[in-house]
């Protein structure tokens, strides 16, 4: 198992088939803490939702991105002020203009599937 993270699930989803869901379920699975956020959410599975990345206090590990282009785009500012390691943009989320910008503040982006990289090791 790798070392416990404390990450964010950026779009996270009450709904159980959606890859953010799964992707919750993983991470609490391999020990991970996650904060999770999403604007109309309150909580999910009785773990409290943030309704705004500006919101997210403490030092952070990893952002796994489960939202488009069309609303990470204006979170830049944001993520740079949380300085996580690292923001994993799983399929679907990819934003070449965001990772340049993260890449430029000394953040990782990655583009993969939390979900796979879970299942793999390679987390």
């Amino acid at each position: 198992m790798s070392t416990p993270e404390r990450v964010v699930i950026l779009g996270a989803s009450d709904k159980p088939d959606r890859y953010a869901h799964k992707a919750m379920t993983a991470l609490l699975q391999h020990g991970h803490e996650v904060v999770l956020v999403h604007p109309r959410l309150k909580e999910i599975e009785g773990r409290p939702v943030l309704g705004d990345m500006g919101a997210v206090t403490g030092a952070v590990d990893t952002v796994t991105m489960y939202v488009g282009p069309a609303i990470s785009a204006g979170l830049a500012d944001k993520l740079v002020a949380l300085k996580p390691k690292r923001v994993i943009f799983n399929p679907g989320s990819e934003n070449p203009d965001l990772q340049d910008k993260l890449q430029a503040a000394g953040i990782r982006p990655e583009e993969a599937c939390t979900l796979v990289l879970l299942a793999t090791g390679q987390y």
